[in-house]
């Protein structure tokens, strides 16, 4: 399948920014931003951290409420006169977790929406980070978040929901084989399920890279995320797994508390802006090799720092400096009046062989359409700033000219001799 490069060029979401070049290689760049703006990186996993506490408090009740029902059930029950009772909890447990996760899971995929904010904010300050060698702000990021949430939040929702499916087919396959059920048809589709999760996790994140960074329409970013997903997927899986450092720490200590404390360390410093920095990196590189990244020269760079007041100011003073170049050449009636452009319609149409009264009338007429096409033409357009500012300079000049000897008397003619005197 054809990677279609126009559908990127010149679409690149960078309104606030401009991306200048830099000597370093890719992962050089990333490295050094990495270290030596280690405090916003530590700022936007806050940030992100923020968005994605509604999910973590979700999963923290989530555990909270499957201990409580291991007390309230009677998974070794005493009767009270002098033996233990042993009633049948088998799939009880398995039970517990089954409609918990379908609870739990369900109302993570609505908090996923409160986290794609946090996502769609961080990744578009890692590439702007990237792409600047190490600008952000807070409305950076904000902004991130209005220009590429809706690109965030579809991947983010697909994902959760098949997270959903994948979480609650295990607890169904746990369930049915704690009941002496068959095994096979539960652990088939379980295994299926993961293998979903994992291919459909991969081309979310790079939904999401594709959405962060380019202006496109829907159906055009599922087309691009899809084609780069399957056209670069050793790199892809070897970068994702790289990106994900931080769970792999956290998930070892499930094994060693000592792994669980540093995860935890990691996720509330950097855990999240490492994952989004590695893989914005790599999105990025994969992009340039299909489109030649668009540099700036220092000028435009300045530029983009602006205010929009200040850009207004700039171009109210790149009007002025027009117009005293043509100051400096002398009023032109061509310049300082608008003039109707030519068309074929409103030429006057020749006379012809013969020469009759009808003939000169209708040229008559012609003649007088076309003076008052100009004349309204002229009268529409001769407040535009071009040529305004242009006739205001001559005004004002020729009003301040003045007699040699001090005292105010006839003007003088307004020409490139006398104007700059």
């Amino acid at each position: 399948m054809a990677f279609n490069v126009k559908n990127l060029a010149g679409n690149e979401l960078a309104d606030d920014y401009v991306r200048t070049a830099d000597e370093r290689g890719r992962w050089g760049l990333t490295w050094d931003i990495f270290k030596s703006n280690f405090g916003k990186i530590v700022l936007i996993n806050l940030l992100v951290l923020v968005f994605f506490s509604p999910g973590i408090g979700i999963m923290i009740l989530r555990s909270a409420y499957i201990r409580g029902l291991g007390f309230q059930y009677p998974f070794n029950a005493n009767t009270g006169i002098g033996y233990p009772a042993f009633p049948d909890t088998q799939g009880l447990n398995e039970g517990i977790y089954l409609s918990s996760d379908l609870l739990f899971y369900s109302l993570l995929i609505v908090a996923g929406f409160v986290a794609a904010i946090g996502i769609a904010g961080g990744a578009y300050s890692m590439k702007k980070l990237l792409n600047t060698q190490g600008k952000f702000t807070l409305k950076g990021f904000f902004h991130g978040v209005r220009v590429s949430y809706f690109n965030v939040l579809v991947p983010v929702t697909v994902f959760m929901a098949f997270l959903f499916m994948s979480v609650v087919l295990g607890d169904w396959k746990d369930l049915v084989i704690a009941q002496g059920g068959s095994r096979g048809g539960p652990v088939t589709a379980y295994v299926f399920s993961i293998i979903a999760t994992v291919l459909v996790g991969v081309y979310c994140a790079w939904y999401i890279a594709v959405g962060v960074s380019y202006n496109l329409k829907f159906l055009t970013i599922v087309k691009n995320a899809f084609v780069l997903a399957v056209s670069y997927p050793l790199q892809t899986a070897f970068m994702a797994a790289f990106a994900l450092i931080p769970v792999w720490i956290l998930w070892l200590g499930q094994a060693a508390a000592f792994f669980l404390i540093i995860g935890y360390i990691l996720f509330v410093l950097f855990g999240f802006s490492m994952t989004l920095i590695v893989w914005m990196s790599y999105t990025q590189w994969i992009f340039d090799l299909h489109v030649a990244p668009e540099y700036k020269t220092s000028q435009e760079k300045d530029r983009a720092k602006m205010s929009p007041k200040e850009l207004a100011q700039v171009k109210e003073d790149e009007e002025k400096r027009v117009a005293g170049e043509l100051l400096a050449a002398g009023k032109s009636e061509l310049i300082g009046k608008p003039i109707l452009p030519i068309a074929e319609e409103a030429a006057v149409s020749p006379l012809g062989g013969t020469i009759t009264r009808g003939k000169i009338s209708g040229v008559a007429e012609q003649r007088r359409k076309l003076y008052a096409a100009v004349a309204d033409y002229e009268n529409e357009h001769k407040n535009e700033p071009a040529y305004a500012e242009y006739n205001k300079m001559f005004a004002e000049r020729e009003k301040a000219l003045k007699t040699d000897d001090g005292k105010k008397g006839k003007k003088k003619k307004v020409s490139s001799e006398n104007l700059l005197r």
